[in-house]
């Protein structure tokens, strides 16, 4: 027999036009069952309380809260319901901060209709859904937390250090070594190992790192 089960699904999203299109959308669809639509994030999270869905579709910014607070609220209650974040933000700390919350699910506004919902089909069964022009985000966002964030998350020592200030200026391997009075050949060295440890691949991307702190590495 086919499963006729439908996931209770609930809309917080501040744009009727949007949530009227979403309705439309599923009930089309079907495979869902609509037990309630909120216009703010405080009135989703009474009506998640209230209504106990099997999944939300959440927009990320609404007047009243953001819809990563509502998320964490959600999450904080110990809900079972899967929270998919549905918005217009293509922006890679939204993404990374909707599913460091805990999100199920981040998905355009502007995805094909039909995608959307083979998408919430996905969501339904278990998957965690993600549009794919967002996928390269994703892998960028993991690359970069890979990268320490400070000298001393890095382990960096302090000729290290040094060196990574001076490679950020633009300094060869000679001048350096001329200004730390050590051998070139050092510094070649200590420039192998601060790569590692930044895990980083050349000498631009450690001038980048450095920069993007903006501030000094050595006393």
């Amino acid at each position: 027999m086919a499963d006729t089960h439908l996931t209770s699904l609930l809309i917080v999203d501040d744009h009727p036009l949007f949530r009227k299109g979403v309705k439309q959308l599923i009930s089309d669809a079907g495979g869902f069952d609509l037990v309630g639509e909120a216009s703010s994030g405080a009135e989703g999270i009474d009506l998640a309380y209230l209504r106990q869905p099997e999944m939300i579709l959440l927009d990320l910014n609404m007047k009243d809260m953001s819809g990563i607070d509502v998320l964490k609220v959600l999450k904080a209650a110990d809900f079972d319901s899967r929270v998919i974040m549905l918005t217009v933000s293509d922006q890679q700390e939204d993404l990374v901060a909707a599913l460091r919350a805990g999100a199920d699910g981040y998905l355009l506004k502007d995805m094909e209709p039909e995608d959307l919902v083979a998408r919430l089909t996905d969501a339904a069964r278990g998957q965690t859904v993600l549009s794919p022009a967002l996928a390269g985000l994703l892998v960028h966002a993991m690359r970069q937390d890979s990268k320490p964030k400070t000298p001393d998350e890095a382990g960096l020592t302090e000729q290290e250090r040094k060196i990574v200030e001076r490679i950020a200026v633009g300094k060869s391997n000679k001048l350096i070594a001329r200004e730390l009075n050590i051998a070139e050949g050092t510094v070649k060295v200590h420039v192998k190992h601060l790569l590692k440890k930044l895990n980083l691949k050349s000498r631009v991307e450690a001038a980048v790192w450095a920069v993007e702190r903006n501030h000094k590495l050595t006393s």
